[in-house]
C-alpha cells in the first residue's frame, strides 16, 4: 500500500494535536489537584514552583513521546496516553507522600529551589519509568 505525502503529513499533525491536547488536560490535572498554585508562584518569580512545574511537563512529554511511538494508531496513542498520565499523577503523588521529612507545598511556597529541583528530577524520573512501560 503506498501512503502518500500528504497523508503521512496530516497523520503526523493529528497526532502532535492530540498529543498538545493530552499534554495540556495532564498539566491542567496536575495544576487543579497540587495544594501550590504554580502559574500564580511562577508568576511571582518562585524558581522552586518552575523547576517543580517544568518537571511535570517534562515527565507527561515523555510519557505521550512512549504513547506515540508504540501505538498502533490515533486511538491507541489516545488510550495509552490517558492512562499514561493518570499513572504518573498518581505516581507523583504518592512519591510526594513518601517524603515527610518535609512539606513540599510549603517548600515550594517558600521558593525552596533544592526541593523544586528534587521534584523535577522525581517527574522526569516517573515519566521515563511509565514511558518504558508503555510497550507491546
Amino acid at each position: 500500500m503506498n501512503v502518500t505525502f500528504l497523508e503521512l503529513f496530516l497523520s503526523t499533525l493529528s497526532y502532535i494535536g492530540t498529543a498538545v491536547v493530552l499534554l495540556f488536560i495532564g498539566i491542567v490535572l496536575f495544576e487543579v489537584t497540587t495544594k501550590n498554585k504554580e502559574f500564580q508562584l511562577i508568576k511571582n518569580g518562585n524558581k522552586a514552583a518552575v523547576y517543580a512545574f517544568g518537571g511535570r511537563i517534562l515527565g507527561l512529554a515523555i510519557v505521550l513521546y512512549a504513547s506515540i511511538s508504540n501505538s498502533v494508531n490515533l486511538f491507541d496513542m489516545v488510550i495509552w496516553g490517558t492512562l499514561a498520565i493518570i499513572i504518573q499523577i498518581i505516581l507523583f503523588y504518592l512519591a510526594e507522600l513518601l517524603t515527610p521529612t518535609f512539606n513540599i507545598t510549603k517548600a515550594i511556597d517558600d521558593n525552596n529551589q533544592a526541593v523544586g529541583l528534587f521534584l523535577l528530577f522525581l517527574s522526569v524520573s516517573l515519566g521515563l519509568i511509565i514511558a518504558a512501560s508503555l510497550t507491546y
